[in-house]
């Protein structure tokens, strides 16, 4: 993978070494490539499933490719820093806190602020400029990368030049950074050598310096003579997006822009997900040299070093930036926080949800779902076998117990062309809408010392406000993003995601409910309207001889760092029936002993 895009950022494996490695001495950057080798094209819309990119062992992501291109490449970019919260008592609270740094207005709409390239690699309209406090202080839409801006143009002059058939050799006299594919302008070099041309070799071996200070282009004549030691000839590149950001928006918008939960992360099975993370510093601590990373709780990451985990990746200082690397294996519902110092960062507010939709969902509604399961089972990766399965090769030995969507037991004539929370082969994760709940609390007391120079109390931390989705009741059926007047005096979309649930008579809503409480279980009951289980820590419940171990309750407890799928079936209610999905805990019920807020929201029939 590194051979096709390059990883800006990345520290030499030397720094691996050390307790906790530390990307240090950076400045803000950007990642979000158009081609790599498994995505060589960048679609917006992810391709039909019709059979596994890799159905053999690879260890480079080449060998075993013999599948057509599945799912696409994803971006998003985050800041790191701190802001404030307001809660149902009009309350304000200082956080620790990520906040969006791309898809600012998808996020401001309740939705996912990961982006295809297309999207995230736009830039603004020239003129336009983004503010403190955006999008709620101007307004503007926008959903590419803040900061985003073309390089400058770079020029070098020429060494020598040389054409041997119509390969043309270009030795400079300094690296011009040049990628095959690239426009390269040659001028002061004669008729023949002079124009553009597009690279073809990145690097060339040359008698006169270092490889990587000569490409190559195929040129349009033949005949050309060798000019050594120009003193006219120049290479040029033009101004271009190469990851380079102009840190003044960065700044404007990152700061005291916290967001709880974090911003929103949504991608697909297949897809590649290139997330960069901003550290701007908190503002409210200029005392702290806080450090942050990016732990995806409970993701199957190929690699460590993308983890987050500081003693074996990375930790990200102010004024750095680092882009994570996913590939996408596993549908279900996951979460994610900072992993420096845990139980302070996450107390404080630095959690988010994250979750991953099946291939099942790119199934064609020709195609019945058990079929395109059996197809599914030949990709190694993310196999799901049993002796008897109906998939080929046959298999006798033990099943995988880690693995949890084996073919049904029982087979179906289900079709694809739906949405389903998992690759159930049966169509029983079916759902119409989904809404993403993040159960999460806080104690005041350590959030106001956390603000005020004093040491912390962890031993006494004792959450006394109870939130889904950043609020408390009756803010959790607010329309719309919650607005917050920060230190800078602008206000800041500070709990953008409401968590009403809105559901049409005869539909199914799925439910992607996870908790990120640091001292607390959290129960949610729904009376009225039943909860289907479906998925507990992004597997689904099934059996390995392909058994559905669903279940229906009216009740479910969470401890923090768990996760449950849920299906809400409104078949057989009326449209205007209101119930309510609360906590029987009463001393949950409300916001640091008062008689209002606390964890509860409403499912309204349309």
């Amino acid at each position: 993978m590194l051979g096709t895009f390059q990883f800006h950022r990345v520290l030499p494996v030397i720094a691996l070494s050390c307790l906790a490695g530390i990307a240090s001495a950076q400045s803000f950057r950007v990642q979000c490539p158009t081609s790599t080798v498994t995505h060589p094209s960048a679609p917006d819309t992810e391709p039909p499933y019709t059979a596994p990119t890799y159905t053999g062992a690879s260890t480079n992501y080449t060998t075993g490719k013999t599948g057509p291109v599945n799912g696409a490449i994803k971006c998003q970019q985050i800041s790191g820093g701190d802001g404030y919260a307001t809660m149902g008592d009009g309350t304000q609270t200082y956080m620790f806190s990520f906040g969006p740094l791309s898809g600012l207005t998808d996020i401001a709409n309740g939705l996912p602020g990961t982006e295809v390239p297309s999207v995230f690699n736009t830039l603004l309209p020239t003129g336009t400029y983004l503010v403190p406090g955006d999008p709620a202080a101007t307004g503007l839409v926008f959903n590419g990368a803040v900061g985003l801006a073309m390089d400058i143009p770079n020029l070098v002059t020429i060494y020598d030049i040389s054409e041997i058939g119509t390969t043309v050799t270009v030795v400079a006299n300094a690296p011009l950074g040049v990628r095959v594919g690239d426009q390269v302008t040659i001028a002061g070099a004669g008729a023949g050598y002079n124009g553009t041309f597009t690279v073809t070799a990145a690097t060339a071996v040359n008698p006169f310096f270092a490889a990587n200070l000569a490409f190559r282009y195929t040129a349009t004549t033949t005949g050309l003579a060798e000019i050594t030691e120009s003193t006219t000839a120049t290479a040029a590149l033009a101004a271009r997006i190469d990851g380079h950001v102009d840190p003044r928006p960065i700044l404007d918008v990152g700061v005291m822009n916290g967001n709880i939960p974090a911003p929103l992360m949504a991608i697909d099975e297949d897809d590649e997900f290139f997330l960069t993370l901003t550290n701007v510093g908190m503002i409210m601590r200029p005392d702290l040299f806080e450090q942050h990373t990016v732990h995806f709780h409970g993701y199957p990451n190929a690699s460590a070093f993308y983890d987050g985990v500081p003693d074996a990746s990375v930790a990200i200082n102010i004024g750095g930036s680092f882009t994570y690397y996913y590939l996408a294996p596993d549908a279900g519902t996951y979460f994610w926080h900072c992993h420096i110092t845990p139980p302070e960062h996450l107390q404080m507010g630095m959690v988010g949800q994250l979750y991953v939709r099946p291939r099942q969902n790119r199934v064609p509604s020709t195609t019945t779902l058990g079929t395109a399961l059996l197809t599914q089972q030949g990709d190694l990766r993310t196999a799901c076998r049993r002796p008897g399965d109906g998939a080929t090769p046959a298999v006798t030995t033990t099943p995988d117990l880690l693995c949890s969507n084996s073919v049904p037991a029982v087979a179906t004539t289900a079709t694809g062309g739906g949405m389903y929370a998992y690759n159930d082969g049966d169509g029983s994760t079916s759902y119409d809408v989904e809404y993403p709940l993040q159960i999460h609390g806080f104690d005041p007391n350590f959030h106001f010392v956390g603000m005020t120079f004093n040491p912390e109390g962890f031993t006494d931390m004792k959450d006394k406000y109870f939130l889904l989705n950043g609020r408390s009741y009756p803010d959790t059926v607010t329309a719309g993003p919650l607005q917050t007047v920060a230190a800078d005096g602008t206000n800041h979309f500070s709990q953008p995601l409401p968590s009403v649930i809105n559901i049409t008579a005869g539909q199914r809503a799925l439910l992607r409910i996870s908790d990120l409480d640091v001292t607390e279980y959290q129960t949610l009951a729904s009376l009225g309207i039943p909860m289907t289980v479906i998925g507990y820590n992004a597997k689904l419940l099934r059996d390995q001889a392909g058994n559905n171990l669903y279940y229906t309750t009216n009740s479910i407890t969470l401890a923090g760092g768990e996760s449950l799928d849920v299906i809400l079936d409104a078949t057989g209610y009326t449209a205007g029936q209101v119930f309510y999905l609360y906590t029987p805990n009463l001393d949950h019920l409300s916001n640091d002993a008062e008689n209002f807020g606390g964890l509860m929201t409403e499912v309204r029939i349309n």
